[in-house]
């Protein structure tokens, strides 16, 4: 089984791009960065994934370095007419004093797609993960919601040898109601925030702050209307170790705001210097 994959170190003060292999449907890019920090592109031909497309990526980080993954616009699912499967699988490592950041735009389920997704990470007990997972319930934008087949998604973040975080979503429109309260009324776009590092790190503690910003007043307040916010936020330690973010919206610009917050504080020196996705749209 072939891999596409990507290594950063630290060279000459720098965090450099060493390794870089794509195989088809994924295009890796690397932009130049104006500090010290690596960018790496996802990209696709088409735009997206077609039925029985399987990507898999290997990103290694090594100790040090700081690394941001993004991606060139939303991954688009397509339909699946003949019951195959859409897949992406990444592994990742990152080594002592590193930090890795994943901030890709959403996935969006086009009608009768299937998707299965799998991330596996394994970090240093000194290294620092914050990841984003965000996905569109369709083409909102011609009106489509909860008309594909299947998502089935799981992450899992290891600290040594401990496992510290197991997350997984499975969702079939087909047998489950969408809009129910239970599962995701009247929401279109879904973000999740992951961070993960050691609670002693000055990344993890700064992260951590502004994650706790983003939290919405009065929402544990008798009078916290649901249905009137146009986006709802939910942050909570889940460990010492571990810090989640779940946000839903009717529009992605909804949520952009504290996307922009997030974003302020990886700009810092500390961190990744600069904003990757600042002029982007």
């Amino acid at each position: 089984m072939n891999w596409s994959t990507v290594e950063v170190a630290r060279v000459r003060g720098r965090s450099r791009l060493i390794s870089c292999h794509n195989l088809q449907p994924l295009k890796l890019l690397n932009p130049r960065s104006p500090t010290p920090a690596c960018h790496v592109v996802l990209s696709s031909y088409g735009g997206g994934m077609v039925a029985g497309d399987a990507i898999r990526l290997r990103i290694g980080v090594a100790a040090g370095a700081r690394l941001v993954v993004s991606t060139q616009a939303n991954t688009k699912i397509f339909k699946s007419t003949d019951g195959a499967v859409a897949e992406q699988h990444v592994a990742g490592t990152v080594a002592a004093e590193a930090l890795a950041v994943v901030f890709p735009d959403p996935v969006v389920l086009q009608a009768q797609s299937r998707y299965r997704q799998q991330q596996r990470w394994q970090l240093h007990p000194t290294a620092t993960l914050l990841l984003v997972d965000w996905f569109h319930s369709g083409r909102m934008d011609q009106g489509e919601q909860f008309a594909f087949t299947s998502l089935h998604s799981e992450l899992r973040v290891s600290r040594g040898d401990k496992l510290v975080l197991l997350d997984r979503l499975s969702f079939e429109p087909g047998h489950h109601i969408a809009a129910s309260p239970a599962n995701f009324a009247g929401y279109q776009t879904f973000f999740s925030l992951y961070l993960v590092g050691d609670p002693e790190s000055g990344l993890f503690q700064r992260l951590a702050a502004r994650l706790e910003e983003q939290k919405m007043p009065g929402s544990t307040g008798p009078h916290f209307q649901v249905s009137s916010q146009n986006c709802l936020v939910a942050v909570s330690r889940a460990k010492p170790d571990v810090y989640l973010l779940r946000a839903a919206a009717h529009s992605r610009e909804a949520l952009q705001p504290f996307c922009d917050q997030i974003l302020q504080e990886l700009a810092t020196e500390e961190m990744l210097g600069y904003n990757p996705l600042l002029r982007k749209y």
